[in-house]
């Protein structure tokens, strides 16, 4: 009976969490595929290459205000709730997003019209950060034992589906739409699609049951230190961790910015560069599933540090094929191929890191461990690639990037302790060896 009743609770807040992060990602990564049309609304026309800094420096003003969020909100979760936090944080999202769709262009309002941009991407990163913790954790407490790992890797996948879904719509877009009226007001239509569905996170939210006192007799950590005590307990999962997402955010983020790559450095359509992106992120999807839900079979670490592995030697290869090559079926193919192999140590990930905090701090840690990371890298990985790609004027950038992010990254994930319940709990015995047993 507790297995069905948490079977149910599990398929029930897998589609609750899944709908309001993918969501809440939707409308924060919709911006890095329309950077370029972005940084001509808002900016006033001086050069392209200034223009779209101009535009990625805003996208990065939402990563300042992560840790804050992680911080703030995830603590908060610890202490009054999961489901608390994750209708407000979802709440602030959605002004953010509203405002970003309705600021006027540059060229009405002038210097207003970037400020009020940064504030809002400010806001929406302050929310995002207080998101991941509480969601991850919600997931992994409503899940039962043996599927924490697939039930977790809804919270990555999540962030896939949102990708995805930018992505079609930059490509429907892109599509229908001349360069002009995309670039006048498309993208707000983008933001837009994604306000109208606000009322429908919030209401299968608010629906959720709380989780935050359920009893873990298999937890890893019972320690109920908080603060700082708590941080230096836990000092090894929390650096490796750090290290961990410092490489998987820059793969994603580098793979974001491929739209904007497509378009700016190989000199494909917008609807290829799209197209890419889409592609990816539907991959990728599929991939963080699979790996949470191997990982709950055979362990976290194997399923975190081998795919990393094939990615990493392979990265460099596949970026000189698409570059010498020029073919667009061949960037497209590959985009999907990194979207997968880059995505299947994910849900593993996840499962593994609030698996090894105590539940005390779970959500405040995990959050804030994620939104450092996410603030550190993933806001300035798009910068720091143009940047690479305008001083060395070399296609092969981004490679670079990958390569040294992802040694770090697999090194951490070999050296973090494995925290899978098949591989640390012994399974019950049977009626016989029972009887054996006591006989």
């Amino acid at each position: 009976m507790a297995d069905e009743s948490s079977a149910k609770l599990s398929g029930r807040a897998i589609a609750a969490a899944t709908v309001g992060n993918a969501l809440e990602f939707y409308d924060f990564i919709t911006y890095a595929f329309f950077a370029i049309q972005i940084g001509h609304a808002f900016f006033p026309a001086t050069n392209a290459y200034a223009n779209l800094m101009l535009s990625l420096a805003t996208f990065g003003a939402g990563f300042v205000t992560r840790p804050l969020g992680g911080i703030v909100l995830g603590g908060l979760s610890d202490r009054i709730g999961r489901r608390a936090v994750m209708m407000l944080s979802f709440t602030m999202m959605g002004f953010a997003i509203v405002t970003i769709a309705i600021i006027p262009p540059y060229s009405v309002i002038g210097i207003a019209a970037p400020i009020l941009a940064v504030l809002a991407r400010m806001v929406q990163g302050f929310s995002l950060g207080g998101e991941v913790g509480p969601t991850t954790a919600y997931l992994l407490e409503a899940a039962p034992l043996k599927a924490r790992g697939l039930a977790v890797s809804w919270q990555g996948a999540s962030q896939g589906i949102a990708a995805t879904a930018g992505a079609t719509v930059g490509v429907v877009l892109s599509a229908v739409m001349p360069a002009g009226p995309l670039d006048a007001y498309g993208w707000r239509i983008a933001f837009l699609l994604g306000a109208v569905t606000i009322p429908f996170g919030l209401w299968i939210r608010k629906g959720l049951p709380e989780t935050l006192h359920h009893e873990e007799p298999h937890a890893i950590s019972k320690s109920q230190s908080g603060g700082l005590r708590a941080v230096t307990e836990n000092w090894r999962i929390i650096l490796l961790s750090l290290i961990t997402l410092a490489g998987g955010t820059i793969q994603t983020y580098s793979f974001d910015y491929m739209t904007t790559y497509a378009q700016n450095t190989l000199k494909f359509t917008a609807l290829i560069g799209f197209a890419a992106g889409a592609l990816g992120n539907l991959t990728s999807v599929a991939a963080t599933l699979w790996g949470g839900a191997l990982s709950d079979r055979i362990g976290r670490r194997p399923v975190m540090v081998w795919p990393t592995a094939i990615f990493l030697v392979t990265v460099y290869p596949l970026f000189v094929l698409i570059v010498q090559s020029g073919s667009a079926a061949i960037f497209l193919v590959a985009m999907a191929y990194f979207g997968f192999i880059s995505s299947v140590s994910a849900g593993a990930f996840y499962a593994a890191l609030a698996e090894t905090l105590p539940k005390r701090i779970r959500g405040g840690a995990f959050a804030t461990i994620y939104a450092t990371s996410i603030a550190l890298f993933g806001g300035t990985t798009q910068f720091a690639i143009t940047w690479l790609l305008h001083v060395t004027g070399n296609p092969m950038a981004p490679a670079w990037y990958l390569l040294a992010a992802t040694a770090a990254s697999v090194i951490a994930m070999y050296l973090i302790v494995e925290s899978a319940p098949a591989r640390r709990v012994p399974p019950p015995l049977d009626a016989a060896a029972e009887a054996a047993i006591v006989s």
